[in-house]
């Protein structure tokens, strides 16, 4: 039985925790949780008396500087970092040094000096870090793998990339701690990490230079004010009307618990007004990558649309492969002027688009069709499940190559760190620049 701490005790812990309450009870405990706000660590450990049997003083309560003690008083085998982007390095090199294997949630760090620092460790204490990339996974990106390593369109040469966040998944970004880019990196480390880490596997490349534009062009106070908008609450829950960019966290008892009633601790605000000043992280990104085998990448990033999700093409040496994928159709809202997120509330109302995916080929000279896709379940199109069976079973022979180590979250990371300084200085960057090790 592998003991597991938890750090970070934020939304995302809760893939986690489940699994391991869940799914993989059999080969995993959970003994502890550090948070830098108690009211959170407590949610996540009384959740696991409540929901899995779990009696309420077999998982202790530590703080960030207790790491090394948490994991020596609790036998711990294994840690999965859940915490905020700008603290995943330092987390990762303590319990690194202190004598246990890792598990981080994407990204694995948010600039070059960190992500330094994270290979030194690996490479003086031999443990192991394993970034969680879930989308691998998703049978959809899992089938434009397959077909892309078949050959039927040929060698890749390029590929465009475009990922919309609506206007209820893009605005959370501005309404949290990813709002300010120090703490993140922006979104084309925290996000679109996700993205190039499918870029690189779809082409089994690795980037070699790297160059980007973009700004904050909605959202924040500056934007709002050029176009006219009116003063705002400074946070969505309030009494009164409400618009369609706040968020009111009594309205999801889950948020609720797990922010709401936990702010006096650190003052913390899940809620933020999207409009109002601090925003530093861009909303409207594009990219341009060069791969060392060859391949260019086009890449756009908005947060701000009507309807999420992606569409990517490569064009090969023999034809053409294209995915779309529409995750959501559109964003309406109530009479009460609150948005409405569930599928099922807007079946009627979805217009043109309408919810779905769809794989096609066109060969050279060909007609075109269209790539049957398994149907998944679950969380990010049915990869949460797979990549959780990976991370606690250890992966077993995959011929797509779907499980990933820190070498991948480096590569992934690379892409957004020269993004970054490419917006800086207005000129292409590359990975060694940076001193950003990509070789295994």
């Amino acid at each position: 039985m592998q003991r597991y701490g938890l750090i970070g005790a934020g939304h995302r812990a809760q893939m986690y925790t489940d699994a391991i309450g869940g799914a993989h009870r059999d080969i995993a405990t959970l003994v502890a949780i550090a948070d830098s706000n108690p009211g959170r660590a407590a949610y996540h450990r009384d959740r696991m008396v409540t929901e899995y049997g779990y009696a309420p003083d077999t998982i202790a309560l530590y703080g960030p500087a207790d790491l090394e003690a948490m994991i020596a008083d609790q036998r711990l085998g294994r840690v999965v970092i859940t915490s905020p982007d700008y603290t995943h390095a330092e987390m990762i090199v303590r319990a690194l040094r202190a004598g246990v294997d890792v598990v981080v949630e994407k990204p694995l760090t948010i600039n070059a000096p960190s992500a330094q620092a994270i290979v030194a460790a690996v490479e003086e204490t031999g443990h192991q870090v394993v970034v969680t990339f879930n989308y691998r996974y998703s049978p959809r990106n899992s089938a434009l793998k397959e077909l892309l390593a078949s050959g039927v369109i040929g060698t890749p040469l390029s590929m465009t990339f475009e990922w919309v966040l609506d206007t209820a998944h893009g605005a959370d970004y501005f309404r949290r701690w990813h709002r300010d880019k120090a703490n993140s990196g922006g979104l084309l480390i925290h996000k679109a990490s996700h993205h190039f880490d499918l870029i690189n596997w779809w082409l089994a490349d690795v980037p070699r230079r790297v160059f980007a534009s973009g700004g904050v062009k909605f959202y924040g106070a500056e934007a709002a004010a050029s176009r006219g908008l009116p003063p705002r609450p400074p946070r969505g829950t309030h009494e009164g009307e409400h618009g369609p960019f706040e968020l009111d966290l009594r309205d999801d008892p889950r948020l609720a618990a797990l922010y709401l009633d936990n702010e006096h601790y650190d003052g913390y605000l899940r809620d933020q007004d999207v409009f109002a000043p601090g925003v530093t992280t861009e909303d409207n990104l594009a990219v341009i990558v060069e791969y060392q085998g060859g391949p260019t990448l086009s890449y756009a990033l908005n947060a701000h649309s009507p309807w999420e999700g992606y569409r990517v093409a490569v064009n090969g040496t023999l034809g053409r492969a294209e995915l779309e994928v529409i995750e959501r159709a559109r964003i309406s809202v109530d009479a009460a002027g609150k948005v409405i997120v569930d599928p099922s509330a807007m079946a009627d109302a979805v217009g043109a688009r309408d919810k779905g995916e769809r794989l096609t080929v066109q060969r050279h000279f060909e007609a075109a069709y269209e790539v049957p896709i398994p149907e998944g379940t679950g969380g990010h199109g049915g990869g949460d499940a797979l990549l959780l069976s990976d991370v606690f079973n250890g992966p077993g022979p995959d011929p797509l190559g779907r499980p990933s180590d820190y070498v991948d979250g480096l590569r992934a990371i690379a892409v957004g760190i020269c993004g970054n300084e490419s917006l800086a200085t207005g000129k292409a960057v590359t990975p060694d620049e940076l001193g950003i090790p990509l070789t295994r």
